[in-house]
């Protein structure tokens, strides 16, 4: 499964883009669509919008293959867009020590849902953006009202 258009567009307008080196919430070094800088990299003048999308595909297919791995369970295009967009935003490692993950390997799609609601907090504090975000993902989740069905 491959992340959809209406997920990129989730992605890039909680994103947004920045063609300098900014901090994020939590005070990590990140340029473009949220890119976290690398400790090898390093961006003096800035990027252009080429650059930009070249890393936010890169970062994408990371969180992509991330969800892939984790998740056990059949998922509709909306639950994998909005999991794909919260592994871009908080990372793989997040998601895999998640209780959102385990009941979703249990097959529990609803109380996996509510968890995503819960992930709203940055620095401590709750974050309007980042409950906007959680809810837009939650909507995302909810586009089909079932998982397509396992392979037997």
């Amino acid at each position: 499964m491959k992340f959809s258009a209406a997920g990129m567009n989730l992605l890039k307008l909680s994103e947004g883009s920045r063609n300098r080196v900014y901090r994020d919430e939590n005070g990590l070094a990140t340029i473009g669509y949220g890119h976290r800088l690398l400790h090898t990299e390093t961006f003096p003048n800035g990027i252009d919008e080429p650059h930009a999308s070249a890393l936010l595909a890169l970062d994408v297919c990371a969180a992509e293959e991330a969800v892939q791995r984790l998740v056990k369970v059949p998922l509709t295009q909306g639950q994998f867009d909005a999991l794909v967009d919260f592994c871009f935003n908080l990372g793989p490692g997040r998601l895999a020590a998640s209780s959102l993950l385990e009941d979703l390997n249990a097959g529990k799609y609803d109380e996996a849902a509510r968890q995503l609601l819960l992930w709203d907090h940055a620095a401590g504090r709750e974050i309007a953006a980042l409950k906007a975000r959680r809810e837009a993902e939650a909507t995302l989740w909810r586009g089909a009202e079932k998982p397509p069905q396992a392979a037997a």
